[in-house]
């Protein structure tokens, strides 16, 4: 077993549980996802697609104020 008090246990524990949330988004996401017919999975497709490429897009204009 590892000691709890060692440095650094805090970070992996709080990393750990970010990526056990993020996988349970996902999850929840896809139980939904599974219920969509052809085209609400199309739309779902593209209001995703701009979101991504809203956040981590090559366009950073967005958010900029000249």
């Amino acid at each position: 077993m590892t000691d709890q008090t060692r440095w650094g246990i805090p970070e992996v524990q709080l990393k750990n549980k970010a990526i056990k949330h993020r996988r349970d988004l996902v999850a929840r996401a896809m139980e939904v996802v599974v219920k969509l017919d052809e085209a609400g999975i199309t739309e779902l497709m593209i209001l995703i697609e701009a979101e991504y490429e809203r956040k981590y897009g090559e366009n950073k204009a967005d958010g900029v104020i000249l």
